[in-house]
């Protein structure tokens, strides 16, 4: 069994700076360091006050210490790292530039009255749980020991039981339609079309390779999304294969 030290060395860059800052965010809090309220997404201080760092502050606040955050903080370390650590392995850039995308995706959606949230944290945390259940859609999820289910049903499953348990529905729900965005333009429709139409901006390879974060991609490979016929279209994933 690894040490605590060696599981964390072992995580992807970015799933482990992104749990690290929320987890740095709330430790800050709980010992009194800042208000939440100078770090939320009010857009009222944003533009009236220019406090523009309400835009990428707020994803970084999942709560106070407890059982809700440790899930979430969890999440991270499960579905973020699965992620990083298959689908977009060797594609750190892909999976910040869909970290990246869905939290602009997030902040638009935020401004939208019925929407409003003051921390997208919890969102974004949501949106990669989404992400993960349709990348493995058929993989077997045991919830509380009591029900095993396809992780295609995961995320609602989960909002459901945020719903019982008295959580707000509105965070569950845009990550869910982040995640969705963001798979039906980078794997749905290019399967349906042959046509991309979001891709991954040079600006964010070249700040990867600048930075040197994660394994370094092969130069002359790409991921391909490949149809998988032996599956109905709702449970269907992504799988790779390497193109010369």
């Amino acid at each position: 069994m690894s040490s605590p030290s060696e599981f964390y060395n072992s995580l992807p860059p970015i799933s482990k700076a992104y749990g690290t800052a929320c987890l740095l965010a709330t430790t800050a809090f709980q010992l009194g360091l800042y208000d939440v309220f100078h770090i939320a997404l009010i857009y009222k201080y944003v533009f009236k006050y220019f406090q523009v760092w309400r835009l990428i502050t707020n994803f970084f606040f999942l709560g106070k210490f407890s059982i809700n955050f440790g899930i979430r903080l969890l999440m991270i370390a499960r579905y973020g790292v699965q992620l990083e650590k298959g689908p977009f392995e060797r594609r750190t850039a892909d999976f910040l530039w869909m970290m990246i995308f869905c939290a602009l995706s997030l902040l638009v959606l935020s401004a939208i009255p019925i929407f409003q949230t003051a921390f997208l944290g919890i969102s974004l945390v949501f949106m990669l749980l989404y992400v993960w259940s349709r990348e493995f859609p058929n993989a077997q999820i045991n919830i509380y020991g009591l029900v095993t289910l396809k992780a295609f049903y995961l995320p609602w499953a989960m909002l459901a039981l945020d719903v019982i348990f008295g959580s707000p529905l509105i965070p569950d729900l845009l990550g869910i339609i982040a995640g969705h965005l963001y798979y039906f333009l980078t794997v749905l429709h290019p399967l349906a079309t042959g046509k991309v139409i979001l891709k991954t901006p040079m600006w964010v390879h070249k700040l990867v390779a600048r930075w040197r974060i994660g394994a370094p991609a092969q130069p002359s490979s790409r991921a391909v999304a490949q149809p998988d016929n032996s599956t109905g279209v709702a449970f269907r994933g992504r799988s790779y294969r390497l193109n010369g």
